[in-house]
């Protein structure tokens, strides 16, 4: 673009813009609006190579748990275009339309007899411009998902920013009002949002403190990662020592008022108790890191940053953790392989968020991702959590800035009574 535009007048509004492509073309083309919105609103494919070439064979599912983007797409083929060892072009576009619909994309197709050829694409050409082009200059809207049985996004609410101008943010926890914390760990602070969003400071030199989340005896608990120690703040700001002598990175609270963190440096997961006792009780997950309960409080969820599972535990009377199992299957981006998977949050249906490269992933009980919600900005998606008096209100911080969004859920506080959800289905 920046080339052409050396010669043509091309306008920065991505309303503005149209992209086609055909056969590996037109998955270019549609890969460019779906990674670029920002860049292109409207997209025609003929004969698209939406099979396992190259990955796009993944797009027909990945449009049907992202969260919809504003683009308008043509689709064209033939019922007798390419059969080969990647699969059946004529089929791949079949689901492509069923996932655009499904996802409530404003999508039309042609379909025609023909093989891999540009004979029906040039015949339909004036029909596919008319339809990307309808009612243009009005914008293209952003999709209205018809309601699925992960509901979760409510109509015109996005994420809002409630603060910026941090260095990195990590480690939301609301305490029992529904209040958010959460640290800047370059600048070791803790900061405290009230009900009515205004932001202050809570606790200054941290030790650079990473995971937080508050116990059942009402104090925030800290990994203080730079003196390599588990702390707790009261309300008043006065920090006390729990656990000494370990490196952390998040840290979950239950009810009973003990705790499990991640070592990620040493591929581990301790225990703790209030009073300080502390018990490796797994080893060998390539990177630890963000950890949270079932809102039953049975089962233990530990992210693997540079893998795409997620590991569940149950836990046993004596706090010890059995049957390891490699659980919640992440999607991941082409170009890193590595999920990003960083901290976590349940909601009282059982689902787990999950903040990864791609954005915030929900997999429900059995572990299969539903929806993935667009990142706020570009910055490193680093933790979740519920929050706000009905905790009905995502909160994410991400980068140097922390955004809320409110959803059709109900989110759990760990160090709370046991939540039991429901069965889960399909």
């Amino acid at each position: 673009l920046p080339e052409v535009k050396k010669s043509y007048n091309i306008s920065d509004d991505p309303n503005d813009r149209a992209i086609a492509g055909a056969s590996s073309g037109a998955i270019c083309a549609f890969n460019a609006a779906w990674e670029g919105p920002d860049q292109f609103r409207r997209v025609i494919s003929t004969i698209g190579t939406y099979v396992g070439l190259r990955g796009a064979d993944a797009f027909p599912v990945m449009i049907r748990k992202f969260e919809p983007k504003p683009i308008r797409v043509f689709l064209q083929d033939g019922s007798n275009d390419l059969d080969i060892y990647a699969g059946d072009w004529w089929t791949a576009n079949l689901d492509m339309l069923s996932s655009l619909r499904y996802a409530g994309y404003q999508v039309e197709h042609a379909w025609g007899e023909g093989g891999h050829d540009s004979k029906q694409s040039a015949a339909i050409m004036p029909e596919a411009l008319r339809f990307i082009w309808k009612n243009y200059p009005e914008p293209v809207g952003t999709p209205v998902t018809p309601e699925r049985r992960t509901d979760l996004l409510i109509p015109g609410e996005d994420w809002q920013l409630v603060s910026s101008g941090h260095k990195f943010t990590e480690g939301p926890a609301v305490n029992d009002k529904g209040e958010l914390f959460f640290t800047d760990i370059p600048n070791n602070t803790i900061h405290h949002v009230s009900l009515d969003g205004t932001v202050s400071v809570f606790a200054k030199d941290t030790n650079r403190a990473n995971g937080l989340m508050f116990g059942r005896d009402g104090n925030l608990y800290a990994c203080a990662n730079g003196a390599q120690q588990i702390v707790r703040y009261d309300m008043t700001g006065k920090v006390e020592t729990v656990v000494e002598g370990v490196q952390s990175n998040d840290l979950v609270l239950l009810g009973d008022g003990t705790g499990y963190f991640t070592d990620p440096e040493n591929k581990q997961v301790w225990r703790f108790t209030p009073q300080g006792d502390k018990k490796v009780v797994d080893k060998g997950i390539e990177r630890p890191n963000g950890i949270i309960v079932s809102p039953d409080q049975t089962l233990l969820t530990v992210a693997n940053t540079q893998g795409r599972l997620t590991y569940s535990f149950q836990i046993q009377k004596n706090g010890n953790l059995a049957h390891k199992q490699p659980y919640g299957w992440l999607h991941v981006a082409d170009e890193n392989l590595q999920s990003g998977a960083d901290g976590m949050t349940v909601d009282t249906e059982g689902r787990t968020y999950v903040t990864t490269r791609v954005g915030l992933q929900v997999m429900d009980q059995l572990g299969r991702v539903h929806i993935i919600l667009n990142k706020p900005n570009a910055g490193w998606l680093s933790n979740v959590v519920f929050a706000g008096p009905n905790l009905d209100t995502l909160y994410v911080t991400c980068g140097d800035s922390v955004y809320k969004r409110k959803v059709r859920a109900i989110g759990v506080k760990p160090f709370a009574a046991p939540v039991k959800p429901p069965k889960p289905g399909l």
